[in-house]
């Protein structure tokens, strides 16, 4: 017997949940729709500006998929003879003064990108791997 579809914005909010739960020290996680440029879903320990907010979708388009992002990709894949439409860019880690930021794509659905935000003393390896076992969890459902 398979279980019921969920539907996406339910699918965001339990990527997010899990996010939060299983990554060390998560402070924040947030889910952006490269599509259409939307902060789909996000959760946060602290209370932001709701300007800041707006503008972590327009900054995680921009690191996967500025301009010169996308020219990069495009070169590569005309030297290596690839047509594909499929994004190199998979993963980014972005440390700030006090935090972490690592976006991560999802596999099944490339127009979706999770962000989790930890203390800049996170094990990067715990951040990789929990981020990346609750994301590709997350990915088909």
């Amino acid at each position: 017997m398979t279980k019921p579809k969920m539907a996406m914005s339910d699918q965001m909010a339990a990527m997010i949940r899990h996010l939060r739960q299983e990554v060390p020290g998560c402070v924040a996680a947030g889910v952006v729709d490269m599509a259409t440029g939307m902060l789909l879903s996000f959760e946060t320990t602290e209370n932001h500006p709701s300007e800041v907010l707006d503008l972590l979708a327009g900054a995680t388009m921009d690191l996967f998929q500025g301009r010169t992002v996308t020219m990069i990709e495009d070169i590569f894949k005309e030297r290596r003879g690839i047509s594909s439409s499929e994004h190199y860019f998979q993963e980014i880690l972005v440390n700030s003064t006090n935090l972490t930021h690592l976006f991560i794509r999802n596999n099944h659905h490339e127009d979706v990108v999770a962000v989790v935000v930890c203390p800049k003393s996170v094990n990067i390896g715990m951040l990789f791997a929990s981020a990346r076992r609750v994301v590709r969890d997350h990915g088909g459902a």
